[in-house]
């Protein structure tokens, strides 16, 4: 046997022929057996990132169909106060009825009302009307966008005019198309449907 340099004074080293047993873990088990749990471990990471993957992608789903259903209830409630704005009128307060129905529009409904708005004050004035409009459907057609939306309002409404009878009230159907334009939902068209 050799005499190993580097061991301390009086001891022996194991000579280099000699086989090298591997060292062991601090509980006894050995490296082979340490080796022969690796591939439970990586089954194990890869369970848990594609569980977090799976997670994630349904909750942005849920986020995303939540978000669809409030822009939808955003276009259907724009819907139904833009057919109430347009039913609803006292030619005591014409003003500022005829301001509500503008501040609520966009495009080209906004220019064509705009435009006709001066004219219709002075008709309500004149007979001295009164309107009330109450919603009695609304509804989303298909073909929605997360810009834009019809929607299909009923409506029944009251009229009256200063020294005549009250008149039954009369239902209309109106296809209003709302538009979504720098965050804000806005009456862009309005067709009566019969």
């Amino acid at each position: 046997m050799a005499v190993d340099a580097a061991a301390p004074a009086g001891q022996l080293s194991k000579p280099a022929d000699e086989p090298v047993e591997p060292p062991e873990d601090r509980d006894g088990r050995g490296a082979a057996e340490a080796f022969s749990r690796r591939p439970a471990l990586i089954a194990g990471l890869i369970a848990v990132l594609v569980l977090g993957a799976l997670t994630g992608w349904l909750g942005f789903r849920a986020k995303e169909s939540s978000d669809l259903q409030q822009q939808r209830a955003t276009f259907l409630q724009v819907g139904r106060q833009g057919a109430i704005n347009l039913t609803t009128l006292d030619y005591e307060h014409i003003d500022t009825d005829v301001q509500r129905i503008l501040d609520s529009a966009t495009g080209t409904f906004y220019d064509d009302f705009q435009q006709r708005a001066p004219s219709f004050t002075d008709v309500v004035r004149r007979v001295q009307s009164r309107s009330v409009g109450t919603v009695t459907e609304a509804a989303l057609e298909e073909g929605d966008t997360p810009t834009q939306a019809e929607v299909l309002v009923a409506v029944s409404v009251t009229s009256t005019v200063v020294g005549q009878p009250e008149t039954p009230p009369r239902a209309w159907r109106m296809r209003i198309l709302v538009e979504k334009i720098d965050g804000d939902a806005k009456v862009s068209s309005v067709e009566f449907v019969p």
